[in-house]
This record gives structure tokens, C-alpha cells and sequence, in this order.
């Protein structure tokens, strides 16, 4: 499990007024407090700019919050304080992700099996698995540079499955995808879920995100807007879709500044 207790992160940045340029500090995350459980799939869903890869990538241990704290637990509901035991519990993906482009997949996957100290007859079943799991057969010896946009993306899982972490961080992981490509994807998140696994990720897909999640944070300009199941967001807006529901409390954010948040 992983929980966040009034996380913020703020930055810099320059805005003009009248003829000048002005330096201003500003809150992209302002005060978040979630969680996600084992196996559970949690949606975060929201506008450009709203915060949303800020959030992870602080989840993900890969920037510090301005304030607040997170926490994390193993599977058996012990606490994990070490970083480094924290970053190694976690897989996390993104579009900047770089791989080995000499590399074929098949010798990228060996190369992180070894790395981890795994048994050799277990680094073999394990990336036969994982081919199978994410149907990367027919591509599994191509060269990592001459790869399509979503073998990429799918070479990228199967970076974060070799190290079998007990928590996802997906930042849209099916933009841009052709329709197997996505649904490769989407079947591993299932599957993870069903391990007991915990999946957090975000997606502009809310299709996609009404049918995989559990539970949803809507975040709007660094806050939580709204939060809950598919279900009851919809009810909670009085909407038949997670995508009028969506625009529903944005347009009740934005037209009210001092109603960030929905009760849940």
C-alpha cells in the first residue's frame, strides 16, 4: 500500500506583468492526501497541467515533496522506511523512460536479471513469462531502437515486471497506442491487480479508466477535486459516464475557486 498525507511541491517560474518579467513560487501539487491498497487499480485523471506526473514521479521517489509525507507498507502490512527498499518496491513508467537501444529485449531483460542477482534458470522462465504475459513473442529478439511506438511501450513493462515490484506507477501508459498495443497493457494491469498488486496511474482515457478502476482522483490545478468509485462520481454528479462526470466537476471547480473538493 501506498499513502500520501499532504503532499506539495512547489516550483519557480517566470509570468510577465505589464513590461516586466517576475519570478513567483507556485504549488503544482497543493496538499494531496490519497491512497492506493493491494490490489487495487486507482485511476488519477485530470487536465494538462493539473499536476498529475508531478504527483507520481513524488510517489515514484524520483522528487522530493516541498511538504507532507509519504508512506508504504509490503504485502504483509509491514512498514517500509529505507528509500532505497521503497524505490526498489516500486515500478515506475512514463514516456521519458529510456531503454538500451543496442540492446534486443530478449538481452535487456537478461542484463536486468542478472543485475538483480536472480538464479539463471529462474531469469529465463521469468522473461518467458513475461513475453507471454504481454504478447511480445514475435518481437522479442528485435533490437530496442528499431522497435515501434508501442513494442516500446511494452518493452518498457517488461523493465518493471523483471524486478516483480509490489507497486505500479503508470503515467499514461496507453497514449498513443494502437488498439493491441493498449489492450496488452491493460491485460497486465488486470493480471497485476489480481496478484494482489497495487496499480496507480494516469490516463486522459476515461473509457478506459471507468472500466480498470477501483477508485478515481480527479486533481484540478494541484488539488483533489473529487474522489471515489467510477460509481460514485457519476452519482455524486448525477451523470450516465465517468466523462460527464469529469467535466462536470471541472466546470464546478472552476466556476467556484473556493470549492476544491468534493466530499467523498
Amino acid at each position: 500500500m501506498i499513502e500520501a498525507v499532504n503532499l506539495c511541491k512547489q516550483f519557480e517560474r517566470s509570468t510577465k506583468r505589464g513590461k516586466k518579467m517576475i519570478k513567483e513560487e507556485f504549488l503544482a501539487v497543493d496538499n494531496v492526501s490519497l491512497q492506493a491498497r493491494e490490489g487495487e487499480i486507482v485511476g488519477i485523471l485530470g487536465p494538462n497541467g493539473a499536476g498529475k506526473t508531478t504527483l507520481l514521479r513524488m510517489l515514484g521517489m524520483l522528487m522530493t515533496p516541498t511538504s507532507g509525507i509519504i508512506k508504504m507498507t509490503d504485502m504483509s502490512g509491514n512498514k517500509i522506511e529505507d528509500l532505497t527498499k521503497k524505490k526498489g518496491a516500486i515500478g515506475y513508467l512514463s514516456g521519458n523512460t529510456k531503454l538500451y537501444q543496442r540492446f534486443s529485449i530478449r538481452e535487456y531483460l537478461q542484463f536486468l536479471g542478472e543485475l538483480y542477482e536472480y538464479p539463471k534458470q529462474e531469469i529465463g522462465e521469468r522473461i518467458k513469462e513475461i513475453f507471454q504475459v504481454l504478447d511480445m513473442e514475435t518481437f522479442a529478439d528485435n533490437h530496442i531502437g528499431k522497435l515501434s511506438t508501442g513494442q516500446t511501450q511494452r518493452a518498457s513493462i517488461a523493465r518493471c515486471l523483471m524486478a516483480d515490484p509490489q507497486l505500479y506507477i503508470l503515467d499514461e501508459p496507453t497514449l498513443g497506442l494502437d488498439i493491441l498495443s493498449a489492450d496488452a497493457i491493460i491485460y497486465f494491469m488486470q493480471q497485476q491487480k489480481e496478484k494482489g498488486k497495487t496499480v496507480l496511474y494516469s490516463t486522459h482515457y476515461l473509457e478506459e479508466a471507468e472500466v480498470l478502476c477501483d477508485r478515481i482522483y480527479m486533481i484540478c490545478d494541484g488539488r483533489i477535486a473529487a474522489s471515489g468509485t467510477p460509481q460514485e462520481l457519476r452519482i455524486k454528479t448525477a451523470s450516465e459516464n465517468l466523462r460527464a462526470a469529469f467535466h462536470a466537476i471541472y466546470n464546478r471547480v472552476k466556476g467556484d475557486s473556493h470549492q476544491m473538493e468534493i466530499a467523498h
